[in-house]
């Protein structure tokens, strides 16, 4: 069982530090279009360009960590969420084509088309990652013998949903902040009003799907959504302490941010992140998929974990890789931690 929670604990710090990181990048690719000056766009791009790919290591990361250690899990998921998933395929791609395309011919027609290709991409899988997230809170239907029996549309329910725009408000919030931090002149004042309202919504929005999720664990008079076994995870105190962590790091964010201090800004809005992540892997567990259908078919990280031996394996394996990854991402983003230029650039 030891094992078990390790790895359950390990596929959800490897899904934070994606969020993090690639939220940063969600998020300009967000507020890209609202920024009208060519010279501003360049500068955003370049303000990602140099880490965006790598920054994507981490969901392959995790993707490859939930295949090996979770099998049944990986296969009840990508057969369920298929349509859903290849979607968001399609738009991690269309983000990453139109990053490197869009200055490769000197057309403004071209790089028009590029920048609502990228922004589109970015908006696109902001939403539905978060709504594969509000998905696995709530439940779906899978059988006792672990099989998804859903629809496509069955995924775009009110709670899940719901999460979508919180994922959005918030890699929309982590973008402008690092637009406000890296940025000068008149991109800085135009970034730091972003970050203002964009942190406001991140706030609002999520404060809203808090409350919607204590009404859906505490009664299930609300057909739209039940959420009962979140209910019974506050039962623990770990749960009421992320869910501290959180508003307290969203207060900072919001604190930092109106007095103009966005590198703190952008700490706390990643610890805001990150504790929300926690928070629902502490209220999923053990469950990794809960079964909307009966909560005792759910997948667990004891009934639909891989073997003692690979575990180990994959054990040692991450111990060796995490932190080459770690140093490597800190390394990078240390190395062009300074300001960008609104002047002519590769992109």
């Amino acid at each position: 069982m030891a094992l078990q929670t390790t790895w359950f604990v390990l596929v959800f710090v490897l899904l934070i530090g994606y969020a993090i990181l690639d939220g940063l990048d969600f998020g300009v690719g967000v507020l890209y279009l609202t920024l009208k000056d060519e010279r501003h766009r360049r500068a955003a791009l370049q303000a990602i360009g140099p880490v965006w790919d790598g920054n994507e290591v981490w969901l392959l990361t995790g993707g490859g960590a939930l295949f090996a250690a979770f099998p049944a899990v990986y296969a009840t998921v990508f057969s369920g969420f298929y349509l859903a998933l290849f979607l968001l395929l399609v738009a991690l791609i269309a983000r990453a084509v139109a990053i490197e395309f869009r200055s490769k011919v000197d057309s403004l027609r071209w790089r028009r088309v590029w920048d609502f290709v990228f922004s589109l991409g970015s908006t696109l899988a902001a939403v539905l990652l978060g709504v594969a997230l509000g998905n696995i809170q709530c439940g779906v239907p899978v059988s006792e013998a672990g099989e998804y029996t859903g629809t496509f549309l069955g995924l775009l329910n009110t709670y899940a949903l719901s999460v979508g725009v919180v994922s959005m408000s918030a890699f929309s919030s982590q973008g402008a902040i690092l637009l406000a931090h890296k940025s000068q002149g008149a991109m800085h004042e135009i970034c730091a009003g972003f970050a203002r309202r964009c942190c406001l919504m991140f706030i609002l929005v999520y404060l809203g799907c808090f409350v919607m999720a204590f009404v859906g664990s505490g009664s299930t008079r609300y057909s739209f959504f039940t959420l009962p076994h979140i209910g019974d995870a506050f039962g623990s105190p770990l749960p009421w302490v992320l869910a501290a962590l959180v508003f307290v790091a969203l207060a900072a964010c919001m604190v930092a941010v109106m007095r103009n201090r966005f590198g703190i800004a952008l700490i706390a809005s990643s610890t805001a992140i990150g504790g929300m992540l926690a928070l629902a892997g502490a209220c999923l567990f053990p469950r990794l998929v809960p079964s909307s259908t009966d909560l005792a078919y759910s997948l667990t990280a004891f009934s639909s974990s891989s073997t003692q031996g690979t575990l180990t394996a994959m054990l040692i394996i991450a111990l060796i890789g995490m932190p080459i990854v770690i140093a490597y991402t800190i390394y990078v983003h240390w190395v062009f931690r300074g300001k960008v230029t609104e002047g002519e650039g590769e992109y």
